[in-house]
């Protein structure tokens, strides 16, 4: 009963699309199934869990500026604009106004599609519209 809930979000904060995966699944898997659902964008920040060259190649590809902090044990440490990767706050502030339902933080729910759509109701709440929901193959199994 273990998941791992990925969103892009606006500038704001306000999420754009959500995805959810296994707990013990990469972040790289949640970041593919996000990629088709990027908006146009001049950049892209992400935390270390989703630091690998295949995804800042498609960033690229798209015209997004990747903004992630290399892994600690990568080999050849890429630079990062360390003054906008503090703008990451928005998305950590969004993930904890979900975590204020009770329902969410406990995790009530136990199959992962009746989770997610408790998440996909809170947000049009919090955010004033309704955010692009993404299934992933985990929720629906």
């Amino acid at each position: 009963m273990n998941s791992k809930l990925h969103a892009v979000c606006d500038g704001q904060g306000k999420p754009i699309a959500m995805v959810l995966t296994e707990g013990q699944a990469s972040d790289y898997k949640g970041a593919a199934l996000l990629l088709d659902n990027l908006p146009p964008a001049k950049e892209m920040l992400g935390d270390r869990g989703y630091d690998s060259d295949w995804f800042r190649t498609a960033l690229r590809t798209k015209g997004i500026a990747p903004c992630i902090p290399p892994r600690k044990n990568r080999k050849v440490q890429i630079d990062y604009d360390k003054t906008l990767y503090k703008q990451r706050h928005k998305i950590e502030n969004m993930f904890g106004r979900l975590k204020d339902w009770r329902r969410i933080a406990m995790r009530y729910d136990r199959c992962a599609h009746t989770f997610f759509s408790a998440i996909c109701m809170i947000f049009p709440r919090k955010s004033g519209r309704v955010a692009r929901r993404t299934f992933s193959p985990f929720a629906l199994a």
